[in-house]
């Protein structure tokens, strides 16, 4: 085991902030990512990125799906922030590495060698990067070689050896969204669920199905019809209408419609481009809740846009954490092969 050096540790990691002095690191600009590791961190040898799907549907839309542009502006944003933190959404993702050094003050039993999955965005992960290599433009994953560096409080699942890496590192990325919505339906409810046939989408309209009960209805709302015709095969009692989460008013007719003028209880916004916020809120009846899981949400956008439209809903942030999140989500694609092959379907294109 590689013999750690003591220095001043912080249980979230201020220690690693270069700047600004104080911030926490995901508010920093910039992470010192230099080894060795300190007294109550962990280091990984980093073998790949799961970028979240906002910020990799914008990267991908800013060079064009060019590979070699994508590396070149992934690798750029890594060595100017010492993490990898999309500028234009604030996100970032997971990963998956090797242990390769534990601090002394570890007591959480990692060893060297042991392989995990972070459940901490990337965005406060100090992270260095010496190469990059294949890219998948399907399911988000890019292959790499660096080090990164978990913290005293960092969320971490070591990477289960029953399922693919793959598929493991796809639903961990998105574990928070199911866990909030098993908390959030309630039988007998309406719910939509704007970007149904997404991977979180996918999650959370299986989760909504089965807690509504006879007396519900998920209603699972898409932009194309070919992704109306695969959310369509879930074996889950789920209304799917084609509709354009970027026309708020169209999708307020949409549900109005469908739900014979009395909208959702609760709207479950799992979109990866932004400007969705409203679609969410005119979807969503009187004195519901909407849940904006989506990374692409302007929060303060969702809040004025509201009191605009005289809308009286709950808006809930999307938080990636909850107790038991990383077992619950696992659970749910062990326990569901129709889940997991529409899971593995989506990481395939």
């Amino acid at each position: 085991m590689t013999e750690s050096v003591v220095v001043a540790t912080n249980p979230f990691g201020t220690h690693r902030v270069l700047r600004p002095q104080g911030a926490l690191p995901y508010a920093a600009e910039r992470l010192d990512v230099s080894a060795p590791v300190r007294e109550t961190e962990v280091m990984l040898e980093v073998e790949a990125l799961n970028v979240d799907s906002a910020s990799f549907t914008q990267l991908a839309q800013e060079v064009g799906r060019d590979e070699a542009r994508l590396r070149e502006r992934v690798l750029g944003i890594v060595s100017e922030r010492g993490k990898m933190h999309n500028p234009v959404t604030g996100s970032g993702g997971v990963l998956i590495g090797r242990v390769a050094a534990v601090g002394a003050g570890r007591r959480d039993g990692l060893r060297v060698g042991d392989r995990l999955v972070t459940l901490v965005s990337l965005t406060t992960t100090p992270l260095a990067l010496d190469e990059i290599g294949t890219i998948n433009w399907n399911s988000h994953q890019i292959r790499v070689k660096g080090r990164a560096f978990l913290f005293e409080r960092s969320l971490y699942a070591k990477l289960p050896d029953d399922l693919p890496e793959s598929l493991a590192m796809s639903v961990l990325d998105v574990c928070g969204a199911p866990a909030q919505t098993a908390r959030l339906v309630q039988p007998g409810m309406t719910v939509v669920v704007l970007g149904a046939a997404g991977k979180s989408g996918l999650l959370c309209s299986w989760v909504a199905a089965q807690q509504v009960g006879p007396t519900g209805r998920v209603i699972g709302i898409v932009p194309t019809a070919g992704q109306a015709e695969f959310l369509e095969t879930m074996p889950q009692p789920l209304t799917v209408l084609k509709g354009d989460a970027l026309d708020p008013v169209s999708t307020y007719e949409l549900v109005g419609e469908a739900t014979g003028g009395t909208w959702a209880d609760l709207v479950i916004n799992c979109v990866n481009v932004p400007n969705t916020e409203m679609a969410s809120i005119l979807a969503c009846r009187n004195h519901g809740r909407v849940y904006f899981f989506s990374m692409a949400t302007s929060f303060q956008g969702a809040a004025l846009g509201a009191e605009s439209v005289g809308q009286d809903v709950e808006l809930l942030i999307g938080n990636g954490y909850a107790e038991g999140h990383a077992d619950y989500a696992l659970d749910l694609v062990r326990q569901n092969p129709a889940l997991r092959a529409m899971i593995e379907q989506v990481a395939r294109g």
